[in-house]
């Protein structure tokens, strides 16, 4: 993990430690004076620019409770913010947190707004920052923080009192349901130098609570105590409890363990045995939630290095996957030439095989090629041949369909081209040479048919013999690879032809005309 600075600020002084490896170390102080904010940039200036983080413990921190009506999205963020600058004009460090709502009513929501009343305790430190461009991640205090440390320890009483000792004193931060309304910071000696008593610290809190209508009568204050082992039986004595308070006491050993704090050797661990900064530090280092108060332009370097790691982590992203596929091309292109080299040999092994075959054969009539070429001719004739067929079927429909048609004679035959005339000094007895069309090569050669039938009809009905045999001609032609000439009808109507004869001579002899048809099927 990446290591983080930690600096605890308080209104004397600010202390600085290191979290690395889940482990506090350092210590090293520098007053709030013009020497010890050199001191502090030539300490930061020493150490590489890690995220830092800002703990505040001050006494000018101040809590307001109030209600704003609920509104959602950008206007409800902007009426806060109104609201927040409205409350806390002269400090930019301010922060708000909405708790809930109302129960009656418009349902408000119940807003905590709070501040550091006092920015000149801040300012000095922020602004070394700034001027050695270190990356500010956060500005936070012991008591927002505390919020989730109470929710760490799990301790759920309605009415909680949380008391810490640290270095500027001790903080009471009361907590109602878990969600903090107020807190206070008591120095650690009073006027005379003696140790204040917690006791009485805790009731002037608990009257200023229920004077403040946060606490009612009747109500017990549980007030929880972390404070080393060895100071456990003095404050027992201070802390009696009463009508309305009782007191625990968790040791801060016990609280640094369940938040998972490990000290190293230093000042880190010698402090950790009697004050919770270092508890608190190490809870906000193993968290690092957002800041609690905001910072604006003092948080800019912060963004770049955050964009800087980003870039780096999508680097590393981009870098791995490039290996890994160049990884795997490598694994594919290892695994596509061991194929390929078994396939070779495969093939060898083939081929081997096929020359011992063939040579255990006996000697071959004609070549391969010829043998291909035999069986391509084959195949040619056997799909492209002329047959009548397909005129005899379309001839046969249509004589399904006519009935008074009969067929007397067919006469088919391929309609090749006609044969060269042969060349000078040869033979004129030798029969010309058949076209390859005839067989269908290359193609497909137009196919003549020609018909003579005759039309079942009344003896000296013309007119029906004549229209039978157009009707049977027209149901020829429809199909369209036919083509129809009538070569001789029953009656011969043409204007050029003589027409001669007696009435009543039987032109339609014995009820038979015939007729004669061209039909040719072009493929």
């Amino acid at each position: 993990m990446l290591s983080k600075h930690l600096f605890y600020l308080t209104g004397d002084q600010l202390c600085a430690y290191l979290w690395q490896g889940g482990r506090l170390t350092g210590g090293a102080c520098f007053a709030n004076d013009r020497a010890g904010i050199d001191d502090f940039m030539d300490y930061v200036d020493s150490h590489r620019a890690s995220p830092v983080y800002i703990l505040a413990d001050l006494i000018e921190e101040d809590f307001q409770r109030v209600t704003v009506p609920h509104v959602r999205g950008r206007a409800g963020r902007t009426l806060l913010q109104r609201r927040l600058l409205q409350q806390y004009r002269e400090t930019p460090f301010r922060h708000h947190e909405v708790q809930g709502r109302e129960s009656t009513g418009r349902r408000d929501d119940q807003v905590l707004l709070s501040a550091l009343t006092n920015p000149a305790s801040v300012q000095p430190w922020v602004e070394a920052l700034e001027q050695l461009q270190r990356p500010l991640a956060g500005l936070y205090t012991t008591t927002l923080l505390s919020e989730e440390l109470v929710y760490k320890l799990k301790l759920r009483d309605p009415h909680l009192l949380l008391v810490t000792q640290q270095s500027a004193g001790w903080r009471q931060s009361y907590f109602q349901q878990g969600m903090l309304k107020f807190s206070r910071l008591t120095p650690a000696l009073d006027r005379d130098g003696q140790p204040v008593n917690i006791g009485m610290e805790t009731a002037k809190t608990q009257q200023f609570l229920t004077s403040q209508r946060l606490l009612g009568r009747g109500n017990v204050l549980q007030t929880v105590v972390v404070t080393p082992a060895a100071a456990t039986a003095t404050l027992d004595q201070q802390c009696e409890d009463g009508a309305e308070t009782e007191f625990h006491f968790l040791t801060l050993e016990s609280v640094a363990e369940r938040t998972g704090l490990k000290t190293g050797d230093g000042r880190a661990s010698e402090m950790s045995r009697h004050l919770a900064e270092p508890m608190l530090l190490a809870f906000l280092a193993r968290r690092t939630p957002e800041s609690h108060y905001t910072l604006g332009p003092w948080q800019r370097y912060f963004k770049l290095w955050r964009a800087r790691v980003n870039l780096y982590a999508i680097s590393a992203i981009m870098a791995t996957c490039c290996a890994v596929w160049t990884g795997t091309n490598l694994w594919q292109e290892h695994e596509a030439n061991n194929d390929s080299t078994r396939l070779t040999a495969e093939a060898a092994q083939f081929d081997q095989r096929y020359r011992d075959t063939m040579a255990e054969m006996p000697p071959r009539v004609t070549t391969t090629a010829n043998m291909r070429a035999a069986v391509n001719v084959e195949r040619m004739l056997a799909t492209q041949a002329a047959t009548p067929l397909g005129m005899a079927t379309v001839v046969s429909q249509a004589l399904e369909a006519s009935p008074q048609i009969r067929l007397l004679q067919l006469d088919w035959k391929v309609m090749a081209p006609a044969a060269n005339a042969p060349a000078p000094g040869q033979d004129e007895t030798q029969a010309p040479p058949i076209s390859s069309l005839v067989a269908g090569i290359p193609q497909r050669a137009p196919q003549g048919l020609v018909m003579e039938a005759e039309v079942l009809t009344a003896e000296d009905d013309y007119r029906g013999a004549v229209d039978r045999m157009n009707e049977f001609a027209l149901a020829l032609a429809k199909h369209p690879r036919m083509t129809v000439e009538i070569d001789k009808p029953p009656v011969d109507v043409r204007s050029s032809v003589k027409l001669a004869g007696k009435a009543g001579t039987q032109v339609v002899s014995n009820g038979h005309a015939k007729f004669t048809l061209n039909l040719v099927w072009k493929p």
